[in-house]
């Protein structure tokens, strides 16, 4: 298939290079970046690749393997169902959410954006740096601009590796609340609704 040129290729050739592709990025990989990456921004259509991988969709219908969208693009996962079988491949055990950290997360991707100050009046304790360095670093917050209050706090809300990681497309596929709903509610639910997902380093108030 080296050999084939883009301007001769059919529909399953096409299909074949976009799923290879997506399987073998290491990260979820866009439309717009497969085009300009594998085929060149004019030489194939973006409803062309978004075709292709409707049918690549199709296709994982009923095998443990799926092609989903998160929000950086697109990429395989297995089913959750398996989660049980695929974990004993790993013998470590996962390290659990600190209590602060989640509920830290989850008022940032519920109530964003939102200052620090903010979420330690919710929270009626202090928020540690060290939590705020960790979701940074993981890029799962990001400061998405500042409250015009005296020193400007910063506002923080959710990045895209957020959404990624919880396996989300859009903020809108949170789990919806109950108003009034408490935080620590919040930050169960949050941890139970994606308990599959992998864990993070546990963090100190």
């Amino acid at each position: 298939m080296s050999d084939l040129k883009v301007n001769t290729l059919s529909k399953s050739q096409l299909k074949s290079i976009v799923e290879a592709t997506v399987f073998s990025y290491s990260k979820p990989i866009s439309i717009s970046k497969i085009q300009s990456l594998v085929f060149g921004d004019e030489l194939v259509k973006k409803l062309e690749i978004e075709a292709a991988l409707d049918s690549i969709k199709k296709d994982y219908k009923n095998r443990p393997i799926q092609l989903v969208e998160l929000a950086s693009g697109f990429c395989f996962q297995t089913k959750n169902e398996f989660g049980p079988w695929i974990n004993r491949l790993w013998q470590d055990k996962p390290t659990k959410y600190s209590r602060a950290l989640l509920e830290t997360l989850a008022l940032i991707a519920y109530h964003q954006p939102i200052t620090r100050g903010e979420i330690e009046d919710v929270r009626g304790v202090s928020v540690s740096s060290n939590i705020i360095k960790t979701l940074s670093e993981r890029e799962w917050i990001k400061v998405v601009g500042h409250k015009e209050v005296p020193g400007r706090p910063a506002l923080y809300g959710t990045d895209k590796a957020f959404l990624d990681y919880f396996g989300l497309k859009s903020l809108s596929e949170l789990p919806t609340l109950m108003e009034p709903e408490s935080i620590e509610l919040i930050s169960s639910r949050l941890e139970n609704e994606f308990s599959g997902s992998e864990t993070s380093l546990p963090d100190k108030e």
